[in-house]
């Protein structure tokens, strides 16, 4: 049975159906100055943030945030410094190994600095299979609230995105923090 098939038995048990309830009425967070709230979220969460000037140069920033990275892996033009492409890898695992992931993120969360990353690049193992993960951000995208950013959120020609905010880590184990437990043991913004 194909995933097709399952799906149209589960459908045709459905014996009630409900409306969708309306969030029109949900009082949402709101902030008086949401770029400064994005920046202490991202920071609280184990982030860093770099506000970039205009003319900086974003591969400088990088490469000053972490002078060690010897595979950097980007698809956006301006990451010359990026010798991997996420885009002209054969399989995702060539991926592995990738100390630094440089990724462009759409939308920034106020509330609790999360970021929302739409699939821009073929293999998208890079936001999570990086060591480190360099997010770019226009400050100018941020959201008071994660009710905001749905609203906003639009999928591309890949059909995924995700959200992140910091670095990946859990406790789950003898109540140790791990970090970069499933993904980036580090995450950097990059407001520009």
């Amino acid at each position: 049975m194909n995933k097709e098939e399952l799906l149209s038995k589960i459908r045709g048990n459905i014996r009630e159906t409900y409306d969708m309830p309306s969030l029109d009425d949900i009082k949402a967070t709101k902030y008086e100055d949401s770029l400064k709230q994005f920046i202490s979220m991202s920071e609280t969460v184990g982030g860093k943030v770099i506000q970039a000037k205009p003319g900086d140069d974003l591969n400088a920033l990088i490469r000053g945030a972490y002078p060690e990275a010897k595979v950097i892996s980007s698809n956006l033009p301006e990451i010359t410094i990026a010798n991997r492409n996420p885009d002209t890898v054969e399989e995702a695992k060539e991926l592995n190994g990738t100390d630094v992931g440089v990724i462009r993120g759409m939308l920034g969360v106020a509330e609790n600095g999360c970021i929302w990353i739409p699939q821009t690049m073929k293999e998208k193992a890079v936001c999570f299979i990086s060591e480190y993960l360099v997010i770019i951000l226009d400050h100018t995208k941020i959201v008071d609230n994660m009710h905001e950013a749905y609203r906003l959120i639009e999928m591309n020609d890949y059909g995924y995105g995700t959200f992140i905010s910091g670095p990946s880590k859990t406790a789950d184990i003898a109540q140790a923090l791990v970090m970069g437990a499933q993904a980036a043991r580090g995450v950097t913004v990059i407001l520009v």
